[in-house]
């Protein structure tokens, strides 16, 4: 890697891929969604380009001679009142990326997935690269996008543009401006709103984590290939006791409730957003019936082929909230 470009880079993993790649003395031009905050580059100093992923002509001047893309730009939502622009940005913003790449002659594209873009194995059995996507029935636009647009991903990767696949799992850590549905569940919890837990489980991982295993990614990934980036596989019940105990506080304040209850919850929520407040509710049924299935995922191809190693949990939840506490999203 000589020049590199990152799209989606004021974005909470983004930023912390910059950072990573400061560390490679690498060129780094970053793009910038026009109106973005761009709180989380503060003090970086990098080429700083403007562009919508739907303009071609901003994505291929933003390409143009740079050796290696991170594509990591994409809307992540449980509700939107017009989908359109999911499925724009996530799909169509990330062919013209792809395509530009390939007209350009980009050495690698390192594409950023999701863990949504994998099936999820039975009981808590672990998910891996393998596994065969198997959520087309909860009706969520934003699990649906994810993983179209890694086939298209994998499409080009057959048709001659060097691409390698990540697949963060649920992010957490300082910088979370947002914040991300891990911080959002956080600060939930520590601000006493979410005491709640319920049958599920999820893997978490530090975004510094994340970061470091794009950067092996473009070193070391091999084309067309998905690498999971997660670390801790814990269950609701268990994320919420760790939290608690990294901010000192009791742990044993949850209060389990059943599935049924929170679907119930959660669809007059949605109701009422599409009808009345036209704003984000705090989950749809959509995304209860995701989080009740136990994201259980095996990070041993990333160990093996790319070298990454993760943080401790514990102390990255105390980086975390640290940092929330620090900015004043909690006290």
């Amino acid at each position: 890697m000589k020049k590199v470009l990152v799209t989606g880079a004021a974005g909470f993993i983004g930023s912390n891929v910059v950072k990573e790649l400061l560390k490679e003395n690498v060129e780094i031009r970053v793009m910038i969604r026009p109106g973005e905050s761009i709180a989380n580059l503060d003090g970086i100093d990098c080429e700083r380009v403007t562009g919508d992923l739907l303009d071609i002509q901003a994505v291929r001047k933003a390409v143009a001679e740079v050796d290696t893309v991170f594509h990591l730009a994409a809307i992540y939502s449980v509700w939107m009142k017009d989908w359109s622009r999911i499925y724009e940005v996530n799909m169509q913003g990330s062919r013209n990326v792809l395509w530009a790449s390939l007209k350009a002659g980009v050495e690698r594209v390192v594409y950023t997935s999701s863990i949504a873009a994998i099936g999820i194995a039975p009981g808590r059995e672990l998910s891996n690269e393998e596994t065969p996507f198997n959520q087309y029935t909860l009706g969520h636009h934003y699990v649906i996008t994810k993983y179209l647009s890694q086939q298209e991903a994998l499409g080009f990767a057959e048709n001659g543009l060097d691409v390698v696949v990540v697949n963060p799992c649920f992010p957490y850590g300082p910088g979370d401006i947002v914040p991300t549905p891990t911080g959002r569940i956080i600060l939930d919890i520590l601000k006493g709103r979410n005491r709640f837990i319920f049958d599920g489980g999820i893997n978490v991982v530090d975004v510094r984590d994340v970061a470091r295993g794009h950067v092996l990614a473009a070193k070391k990934g091999k084309k067309g290939n998905l690498y999971i980036l997660g670390n801790a596989n814990v269950t609701m019940d268990e994320f919420m006791g760790l939290v608690l105990d990294a901010a000192g506080m009791n742990s044993n304040l949850s209060l389990k409730l059943p599935v049924s209850m929170l679907k119930t919850a959660t669809m007059a929520l949605e109701w009422l957003s599409d009808n009345v407040t036209h704003k984000h509710p705090i989950s749809t049924p959509a995304d209860v019936d995701y989080a009740r299935q136990y994201l259980y995922f095996d990070n041993g191809k990333a160990r093996r082929e790319l070298g990454l190693e993760f943080s401790p949990v514990a102390e990255s939840l105390n980086d975390s909230i640290e940092w929330f506490r620090k900015n004043r999203y909690v006290r």
